[in-house]
């Protein structure tokens, strides 16, 4: 039976409409290549190129594990280096640069005790000559201990008080000295508060010039830090905390009181502190050939051994992250 010529037509059109679906659906599969066998992974590679920092190349995933690894032991070395510390508060800085290597409550604020010192003796070497006379008053004369037993109405020579603030830490010699300066204890402190805020200390607040706890006093372990690396930078007062012994011009042997200086290898001066309220608090310098840190604690209850592991641990993360830094930097020029 013949066809009429619009069946004709018909029926070709659905044939050619099959035949542009199949071959569009033949295009994507590829063409089997024998040579593929000798190199069966190109086209995955190739294709994934982008992946492999995340994957890896073929059945080597040493760059996930290396990934992980890393991350796994800096978790562990963070969480170890914690239970290795009583200090409440910590923080690690890296000198050099200001930024933070470790923190543990770094802006909880806390009493500072006697590191808050490093502004008494810091301003007293601005305002004061070395051979200034300073009188000593009845009220700083009877100021608990620690101290150097100042006679009442006697003069003293600025110098060898602001040694015994900054080694001895003195209590009796920062309330003459702070007398001398500003008239009295407490408008002293407001000058030590617009010294340490000057130097980015936002949460520092001082009320006395000793240290000795006072209600509103505060400080934080960031603070100390801060306050501490600025005062490194004054050549005198760096000399100063350095200085294990001193004798005064009235005879008295002034010891440094920081034992980091000869048991802590690289130490560049510290102050240390301590109150009931506060425990034992600590700020300190420490210079290797990885650079220099800044260690502060607070409320620590044994405080040689906290700086002894903040060190060590400081100084292997800074290293760390100088490697890592370099090895980014590398890459970056590859690319």
């Amino acid at each position: 039976m013949k066809l009429s010529s619009i069946k004709i037509r018909v029926l070709f059109t659905v044939f050619l409409l099959i035949s542009v679906a199949f071959s569009a659906q033949a295009a994507k599969i590829p063409v089997l290549d024998i040579s593929a066998k000798h190199r069966p992974h190109q086209t995955f590679e190739k294709n994934t190129a982008s992946k492999l920092v995340t994957l890896g190349s073929y059945r080597n995933i040493s760059p996930v594990k290396k990934r992980i690894g890393r991350s796994s032991r800096t978790a562990a070395r963070t969480v170890g280096i914690e239970k290795k510390i009583s200090s409440r508060s910590a923080f690690i800085m890296n000198a050099d640069t200001g930024e933070t290597i470790f923190a543990k409550n770094p802006d909880t604020p806390r009493q500072p005790a006697s590191t808050i010192k490093v502004l008494t003796g810091l301003i007293a070497m601005k305002s004061l000559k070395d051979h200034e006379p300073v009188a000593v008053s009845k009220r700083a004369a009877k100021m608990p201990r620690s101290k150097i037993y100042l006679n009442s109405g006697k003069k003293y020579r600025a110098d060898d008080l602001i040694n015994a603030v900054l080694l001895t830490s003195a209590n009796d010699a920062s309330v003459a000295l702070a007398e001398r300066i500003a008239g009295n204890e407490q408008d002293f402190a407001r000058i030590m508060t617009l010294r340490a805020r000057l130097w980015g200390a936002e949460q520092t607040v001082c009320r006395t010039a000793t240290g000795l706890t006072a209600k509103g006093q505060q400080s934080t372990v960031r603070d100390l830090a801060t306050i501490f690396n600025h005062a490194m930078g004054d050549e005198e007062f760096a000399h100063r905390v350095q200085t294990t012994k001193a004798k005064t011009s009235f005879g008295t042997t002034l010891r440094n009181k920081n034992r980091a200086l000869w048991q802590v290898d690289g130490t560049k001066g510290g102050k240390t502190g301590f109150t009931s309220a506060a425990r034992q608090t600590y700020v300190g310098k420490f210079t290797r050939e990885e650079g220099s840190i800044i260690v502060a604690i607070m409320g620590s209850e044994t405080m040689w051994p906290d700086i002894k592991n903040l060190v060590e641990y400081g100084f292997q993360k800074k290293s760390r992250i100088a490697r890592e830094k370099a090895g980014k930097t590398r890459i970056a020029r590859a690319k």
